[in-house]
C-alpha cells in the first residue's frame, strides 16, 4: 500500500531542478504540481485528496484564504494541511493567513529540503493531535479545539479578545454555571489571569465578535449560531457566543466519554 505523503503545490514542475524533485522522493512525498489558480486548485484538492497543500498567498480567481475557506466548508471531505508562501513579508498578511486556517507560512525563496522537513513535522503533530483528541478531552486538546473553532469562525488571533474568548469558553466548559455570572465571575477570572480589568475583557470580547461577524464565513457562523445571525437579531451577545460554543464542546466531551 502506498503510504507516501500526497502533496499538491502551486509551482511549475519545470522550475524544479532534478535535485529538488529528488528531495521530495527522499522524504517519501508524492508531489503534484498545479497552476497558480485558486479555483483550479480547489478542484484538484477535491479530486486528489492530498495530505498537504503548498500554495501561493495570491493566485488568480481565488487567493489562499479563499481556497482554505472553500475547502473547510466541505465538512465531509478530507482536510489537508495548508502551507502558504509569499514572495514578500508582511506581519499583517501572515496573521490573516494563519487566522484563516493555515498551518505554516513560508517566505520565498524557500529551501525544498527544509520545506519537506517542516511538512513531516506538521504531519506528525497533526497525527498526534488527532490521536490525543480521540483518546481524551484533556486541557491540551480542549484548548486546541477551542482554537480551531475560533479560527473557523473568523476571530483573528492577534487581537486581545481572541485570547479572552478562548479562556472564557474553556472556563464555561469546565464550570457551566459560570455563564450565569458573566459579569461577577467569568470576566473577573479572565481579567485576573491577564492582569487587566473586567470591563476591558468585556469590551475586547465584544470587539472580537464584531470582527468575526464583519468578515467571518457566513456558512460557518450559521452552523454554530443558527438563529442568532438572522437579520432581525444581529450578532450574539458575549454570553450567547460563549454559551453556544461551550455547550457544543461539552456535548462533544460527553459523546467522547
Amino acid at each position: 500500500m502506498d503510504n507516501s505523503t500526497k502533496l499538491i503545490i502551486t509551482e511549475e514542475a519545470a522550475d524544479f531542478s532534478a535535485e529538488n524533485l529528488k528531495r521530495f522522493q527522499d522524504f517519501n512525498i508524492s508531489a503534484a504540481f498545479c497552476v497558480k489558480d485558486g479555483e483550479e486548485l480547489c478542484g484538484r484538492i477535491a479530486q486528489e485528496q492530498p495530505d498537504v497543500v503548498v500554495m501561493d498567498a495570491f493566485m488568480t480567481r481565488l487567493d489562499a484564504i479563499g481556497v482554505m475557506r472553500s475547502i473547510k466548508r466541505r465538512q465531509n471531505s478530507k482536510q489537508p494541511l495548508f502551507i502558504v508562501f509569499s514572495s514578500f513579508h508582511s506581519a499583517v498578511l501572515e496573521r490573516e493567513i494563519m487566522s484563516a486556517g493555515a498551518d505554516y507560512f513560508v517566505l520565498k525563496p524557500y529551501d525544498v529540503g527544509q520545506l519537506c522537513e517542516n511538512m513531516q513535522l506538521l504531519m506528525k503533530k497533526n497525527a498526534e493531535r488527532r490521536t490525543q483528541t480521540a483518546v481524551s478531552f484533556d486541557g491540551y486538546s480542549m484548548e486546541l479545539r477551542v482554537t480551531q473553532i475560533l479560527h473557523e469562525i473568523g476571530v483573528p488571533a492577534h487581537i486581545k479578545g481572541y485570547h479572552y474568548l478562548r479562556d472564557s469558553i474553556m472556563l464555561s466548559v469546565e464550570h457551566p454555571e459560570i455563564i450565569n455570572a458573566v459579569t461577577k465571575q467569568l470576566y473577573p477570572t479572565v481579567a485576573k489571569k491577564y492582569e487587566t480589568t473586567s470591563s476591558r475583557v468585556e469590551r475586547a470580547i465584544r470587539h472580537a465578535i464584531e470582527v468575526a461577524w464583519d468578515r467571518g464565513n457566513v456558512d460557518v457562523l450559521n452552523s454554530y449560531f443558527g438563529y442568532t445571525i438572522h437579520n432581525d437579531r444581529g450578532k450574539p451577545t458575549n454570553s450567547e457566543f460563549i454559551a453556544m460554543i461551550s455547550d457544543r464542546l461539552r456535548l462533544q466531551l460527553k459523546n467522547a466519554s
